[in-house]
């Protein structure tokens, strides 16, 4: 017996992939809203307005935007699929600008306002997400243009690529920043060891569902540039 090859645009294929894509904003509202509601907690104790400003700025310009300017560009995404790919590139190039804008602010300010930088962890990897997002916005130009970029030795596909890999750099790298936030003591009093142990292991699986469409693109992209 022949079997049959898997029919990628059955009604069952479709309705599993937005199935998925709607867990994925779930999990993304519940990992946005967390940190926010802890960083109003800063405001009700009368504690520091820079770590306040820090995480309502970094927390959706990393998490929300930036994730939101991933799914935009994947299939079956919710608010995206009646856009042209035209429209879908525009709509992902906003996300990601006003992605840059919060996370270069948000780190910035805080850099600024304490006397010493990067001792933790959380600091060492999110100086590290945020040097990618620095580099992925000019990635991110040269992709954008790459008639342009072409005449200057830049192959289109080359361009493309580093764009995908140095995103999903500071995405991922923004992400173990934020579970070594939840395992801060302050954090631990706030909302419980175990509800801070949870939502680290809530990040990871969400971190690593959202890059499944970033890192199956880039491998596509790899494949075809070396045949």
């Amino acid at each position: 017996m022949v079997q049959k090859p898997f029919n990628f645009e059955s009604k069952s294929f479709k309705v599993s992939m937005f199935s998925y894509n709607v867990f994925l904003h779930v999990f993304m509202g519940i990992i946005v809203a967390i940190p926010i509601a802890y960083a109003f907690s800063f405001v009700k104790n009368n504690q520091g307005f820079a770590i306040y400003l820090h995480i309502l700025l970094l927390i959706p310009g990393f998490q929300l935007l930036m994730g939101q300017s991933f799914l935009g560009l994947a299939p079956y995404n919710s608010w995206s699929t009646e856009l042209t790919t035209v429209e879908k590139r525009r709509a992902h190039w906003i996300l990601a600008l006003l992605s840059t804008i919060l996370v270069m602010v948000g780190s910035f300010y805080v850099m600024q306002a304490k006397s010493v930088n990067f001792t933790s962890m959380h600091g060492k990897f999110g100086l590290v997400a945020l040097v990618f997002t620095m580099v992925n916005l000019f990635t991110g130009v040269a992709a954008l243009y790459t008639t342009a970029f072409k005449k200057i030795w830049i192959p289109p596909f080359l361009s493309k690529i580093t764009h995908l890999v140095f995103g999903l750099a500071a995405f991922v790298t923004s992400g173990v920043s934020l579970c070594y936030s939840y395992d801060k003591s302050t954090f631990k009093n706030w909302i419980g060891a175990d509800a801070a142990f949870a939502c680290i292991i809530l990040t990871g699986i969400f971190t690593g569902l959202l890059c499944i469409n970033p890192v199956y693109t880039t491998y596509k992209r790899v494949i075809t540039a070396l045949k």
